[in-house]
């Protein structure tokens, strides 16, 4: 069973950004830092990194937590098989945490919570939640952001997440923040979530497209816009 005693693991690439850490005695040291393309070749020089400021080794974890998605195709499959290789060999579990129920955590106590976060060719990531209840309240999804409506029932609510950075309009006014592998950890420790076996780790996909074509790149050029 997973505590606050556990030693835990983090393992975030669901974006250009790397975000890992160690949760160890109620605190946790963390490294996330803008990687771009480059998260294959430093995620595991930066995990050893932090087992070693932690003075621990991957026997001694009690559990690896990752990113679940939805977030960047590449990434997320990077964060998977990295925590599941080195799950395997000392049958550790697995902790998937979906990365909007992160972002939604930076605002806690809220009955209508926005999560949304950049998902390249001009969509969102999003979804709705509860953060009094720790309930979400829609089903992750993937649209424009002139797609998106309050939920049934709601009148007023903030957002989180880095859809706010961009120069787009969303239906509620919110903050620029996205999780940090502290966030990712105390999730895994509230016991909302089921920790599995290596061979039954998985992503949350929204969308089956990850890519312009060159026709629609060349429309969007043409009408002013960036992909």
């Amino acid at each position: 069973m997973i505590s606050t005693e556990s030693q835990l693991l983090v393992i975030d690439t669901s974006t250009s950004y790397l975000s890992l850490g160690i949760y160890q005695n109620g605190h946790t040291h963390s490294i996330y830092e803008a990687v771009g393309a480059k998260q294959s070749e430093l995620i595991l020089p930066r995990i050893q990194q932090l087992l070693n400021t932690a003075s621990l080794t991957l026997a001694q974890l009690d559990a690896i937590v990752y990113a679940q998605g939805p977030g960047a195709f590449t990434g997320l499959r990077i964060g998977l098989g990295v925590a599941t290789g080195l799950a395997l060999p000392h049958n550790l579990p697995l902790i998937g945490i979906p990365c909007l129920d992160a972002v939604a955590a930076l605002v806690p106590n809220q009955p209508c919570v926005l999560a949304a976060t950049d998902a390249r060719m001009n969509e969102l990531f999003f979804a709705w939640y509860d953060t009094q209840k720790h309930k979400c309240l829609s089903d992750y999804l993937v649209g424009s952001a002139d797609s998106i409506r309050l939920p049934a029932g709601q009148h007023t609510a903030t957002g989180v997440g880095n859809a706010y950075a961009l120069n787009i309009t969303l239906p509620v006014s919110g903050q620029n923040l996205m999780p940090s592998a502290q966030e990712y950890a105390q999730l895994a420790l509230s016991g909302r979530y089921t920790p599995t076996d290596a061979a039954h780790a998985s992503l949350h996909y929204v969308r089956n497209k990850i890519a312009l074509t060159a026709t629609e790149q060349a429309a969007r050029r043409a009408a002013g816009k960036t992909a």
